[in-house]
């Protein structure tokens, strides 16, 4: 038998859990193709799409953190465990913050890679 998913209600999400979750740019670019797959994707959809050489074991934990977090709501399907993004529900208790994270790391990815050594 699986083990039951842990899933925070989104009272007990909070900005730090979200800001902690969202340091890592692995999570960071799962996040954002989650977006665009409003039914979900497993952790080898999402590494296809991100084209990211990872073991499934590495890429489960990536989920489980994002996960436990509030930021992924997942559910088992068969042998694969579908996880989507609870957008509507973040924005609705944080408005904007999840977009503005998304919105200002594409900005930083986009930015010449001369610009990203001068800041180092």
């Amino acid at each position: 038998m699986a083990r039951p998913l842990a899933h925070p209600h989104i009272d007990d999400v909070t900005v730090a859990g979200i800001l902690h979750a969202l340091s890592d740019p692995v999570r960071l670019s799962i996040v954002s193709k989650l977006l665009l797959s409003p039914a979900g994707m497993n952790c080898t959809q999402a590494t296809q799409k991100l084209k990211l050489a990872m073991a499934k074991s590495t890429c489960s934990q990536h989920y489980r953190i994002l996960r436990e977090a509030g930021l992924l709501m997942s559910e088992r399907k068969g042998v694969d465990l579908t996880s989507r993004v609870r957008a509507a529900e973040l924005d609705a208790r944080f408005p904007g913050l999840l977009a503005s994270i998304l919105k200002s790391y594409k900005k930083e990815a986009a930015r010449p890679a001369r610009a990203k050594a001068a800041l180092r």
